[in-house]
């Protein structure tokens, strides 16, 4: 008889935990047309504007380790409520970036929501995937993670729909090009407090309904998984772990892959702009993009019954290759339709590796293993400010170099590919 995927015993809690998924999903997705966004109203650089996102995906890589050690020590449902108190913390500290218009805030605003949203990624992968038979866990993850991009559409959505349509910096003239800079410092200073004001009101409102979550969880009381067993030290734990070659290879390959998405999607507003597309219309695209990404994901979710996991996760990253190929080579709307088509391959991307790299975990050694693979979404913050600066040439040999900088993302599918088929190889060995 074929396991359930998520027994009765554990349904409610499976729900509020996976209710998780698409609070982080909102936070991450209306934060990344936020560069674009921050770029033109501090009238900054490509490369300085993706400092966001350094501060953003910086803030999983500082607190990924420290909520891992927490869990060891106390238990997932402690952890969790941890997690959305900074994750409010974070928000409402927009309010006196706002005020004080200044950019370097609001990036410590958002690397302390982050702080939050490591908690509640180390704690709620490993629960989810504890929630029922070891058979079953993947699969489980990925229906889960289908509800990121619910949260990562509504993110979206405030973003295309309230955020960048109100910019008054973003307005443009008859031929599409924006006026912002030419305007003298106090019409730059009145148009700069408005727009600040219209980004910090998304988070506000975000702040308030992870505080009714936080509330929800705190009276709701949770089954015990893993922190409850007699645990080895770190180190022994950390010894495992690095002799787990899938593991110690998926950790890697969750890296380039969490860098290769934000890209994506950090970056599709600026490939627009270079076709004299504006922010608002632009975010659309983001949008459908997420669209099929969530659609993908429920279909790769089902296709799991019949293809292994790993082979499908390599089949997947071929197609998001050819898919960034396209947006390379070509100029104009093909290739931003190619841009936007990575989306459906990269749908399972990142709860599969997840899932491959901890299937053979101890479960003692869950929450530090689930840490690194946190840890791991710091490639967010480092390869977005490479991919701006390449961004920042204009052209490269008479390319636009927008469409160039996506061979960054190519070298990362071509990793995730590589995983899938080795990870797929020491299946077969096995």
């Amino acid at each position: 008889m074929q396991a359930k995927l998520v027994e009765k015993k554990y349904l409610v809690s499976f729900i509020l935990i996976t209710s998780l998924f698409a609070l982080w999903g909102f936070a991450n997705d209306i934060t990344n047309p936020m560069v674009a966004a921050f770029q033109t109203v501090m009238e900054l650089s490509a490369f300085e504007a993706s400092w966001v996102q350094c501060a953003f995906y910086g803030g999983y890589a500082t607190m990924a380790i420290p909520a891992a050690l927490f869990i060891r020590r106390f238990s997932y449902k402690s952890a969790i409520l941890l997690g959305l108190g900074l994750y409010a913390i974070g928000a409402f500290l927009f309010i006196p970036a706002a005020s004080m218009q200044n950019f370097l805030f609001f990036c410590l605003s958002l690397y302390i929501l982050t702080f939050g949203l490591a908690f509640l990624e180390t704690t709620a992968n490993p629960f989810i995937l504890s929630l029922g038979s070891k058979e079953t866990a993947t699969r489980r993850l990925n229906l889960s993670q289908a509800f990121n991009p619910l949260g990562s559409l509504s993110g979206m959505a405030v973003a295309s729909l309230v955020v960048l349509p109100s910019l008054w910096s973003d307005r443009r003239d008859a031929m599409g090009n924006t006026f912002f800079h030419s305007l003298g410092e106090a019409e730059k200073a009145e148009i700069r407090l408005h727009d600040l004001e219209v980004i910090r009101n998304p988070y506000v409102m975000l702040g308030l309904v992870v505080l009714v979550m936080f509330v929800i969880i705190a009276l709701k009381k949770m089954p015990q998984k893993s922190t409850s067993e007699k645990q080895d030290g770190a180190g022994a734990t950390l010894r495992r772990l690095w002799n787990n070659t899938v593991y110690r290879e998926g950790v890697l390959t969750q890296m380039f892959y969490v860098a290769a998405q934000i890209m994506v999607w950090t970056f599709i507003i600026q490939y627009a702009d270079n076709l004299g597309i504006n922010k608002a219309t632009a975010q659309n695209f983001n949008i459908f993009a997420m669209a099929m990404f969530l659609c993908c994901r429920f279909i790769s979710t089902f296709l799991m019954k019949y293809v292994n996991s790993r082979s499908l996760l390599a089949i997947f990253g071929v197609g998001a290759m050819i898919c960034t190929l396209g947006a390379i080579l070509i100029v104009g709307m093909p290739g931003l339709y190619c841009l936007v088509g990575i989306s459906a391959f990269m749908s399972l991307m990142f709860p599969t590796i997840y899932g491959i790299a901890l299937e053979n975990v101890e479960s003692q050694d869950s929450s530090l293993g689930a840490a690194f693979l946190v840890m791991a979404i710091v490639g967010g913050a480092i390869m977005p400010p490479l991919q701006g600066t390449i961004i920042d040439m204009g052209t490269i040999s008479g390319h636009p170099a927008v469409n160039v900088s996506f061979v960054l993302p190519l070298i990362c599918f071509a990793i995730v590919t590589l995983y899938g088929l080795r990870s797929y190889r020491k299946l077969k060995k096995a």
